[in-house]
């Protein structure tokens, strides 16, 4: 029977990662702004007919240009050959990339490069991360990565076409941090009072997260337009969305990575203090307890300026 349930574990993991990896036909309700996009291909490099550099704009620095033939690899142009210029990205005879194709009234065509396909790479980085994640946790590890995927198909299948449809981003946020801590906790810690405390102890400071957010939201007058993908974010949505709302739903949902690794590693060192010398009065129990969180909250601390310091520091510099 135990067999059994794990392989049904097994088949629950593939089909939400089937989902998940299909999300992107949930997302047709964003119209894309007529800018002469028609579509984005994957291309493969067949020639690098020229190559040479040049400085932008007198700032001393120069970039590679490129002229380079490649062969398309998907869509209705599949098979075909094209000529254009890259100052994107060095590319290399037989690099596989994807590019946007843009054609105006005029009948004159624009190529732009993006970036190169990574997908071998990146499955086969999933693939160690989930082997490694089976090896050393057995079946909690293999109930910790269903409780992953089911989070991200939440997200993806429900947060994400939820703020889109115009739900107060907020509330939604709130609801979804919820239903993902639920997940996450008892489903990989499974039902036991460890769970139930950290449970309840996370929602508590998710909750008074949220309040000290929409504080500091308030008296700062974020407008939650910082980075350019909220303008066309904006734009696509006609300025349908609550920005604002959707900052406070970020904060939200991101303090859940932090608060649900802190809340169950503290339940269970307290359990495991009680259980090891019984002869502890509560009190004592508390005591050290305590002095634990103190450290976790120290460590936090450090580990959050660090997290924050590694996103922002090209800016930093």
């Amino acid at each position: 029977m135990y067999l059994i349930s794990g392989f049904k574990k097994i088949i629950i993991v593939s089909l939400i990662l089937i989902f998940i990896l299909t999300a992107k036909d949930s997302f047709a309700v964003i119209e894309e702004i007529d800018t002469g996009f028609l579509d984005t291909f994957k291309g493969r490099v067949s020639e690098i007919v020229s190559e040479s550099s040049h400085e932008i704009a007198e700032t001393g620095t120069y970039q590679v240009i490129q002229q380079i033939k490649i062969e398309i690899l998907n869509g209705d142009r599949k098979g075909e050959i094209v000529k254009f210029e890259n100052d994107r990205i060095e590319l290399e005879p037989g690099d596989k990339f994807y590019f946007d194709y843009y054609k105006y009234d005029d009948d004159s065509e624009y190529y732009a490069v993006l970036h190169r396909d990574r997908m071998v790479s990146v499955l086969v980085l999933i693939g160690v991360f989930i082997a490694v994640i089976i090896i050393f946790g057995g079946w909690q590890g293999l109930r910790s990565l269903v409780s992953l995927a089911s989070s991200l198909f939440v997200v993806f299948y429900i947060l994400i076409p939820g703020l889109l449809g115009g739900i107060n981003p907020l509330l939604i946020s709130f609801a979804i941090a919820a239903g993902i801590l639920f997940i996450a906790i008892f489903l990989t810690h499974g039902f036991n009072r460890e769970s139930v405390v950290a449970y309840v102890g996370t929602m508590i400071s998710v909750l008074l997260t949220g309040v000290f957010a929409i504080f500091a939201v308030y008296i700062t007058k974020l407008s939650g337009f910082e980075a350019e993908e909220s303008i066309f974010l904006n734009f696509k949505t006609g300025g349908s969305l609550d920005f604002v709302g959707l900052l406070l739903g970020s904060i939200i949902i991101g303090v859940l990575g932090v608060l649900d690794d802190i809340t169950i590693t503290q339940a269970a060192f307290v359990t495991e203090l009680y259980n090891s010398n019984k002869d502890l009065a509560s009190k004592e129990v508390y005591k050290k307890a305590i002095r634990i969180g103190r450290e976790h909250v120290g460590a936090l601390v450090n580990t959050l300026a660090l997290a924050y310091t590694c996103a922002v520091l090209p800016m930093i510099l």
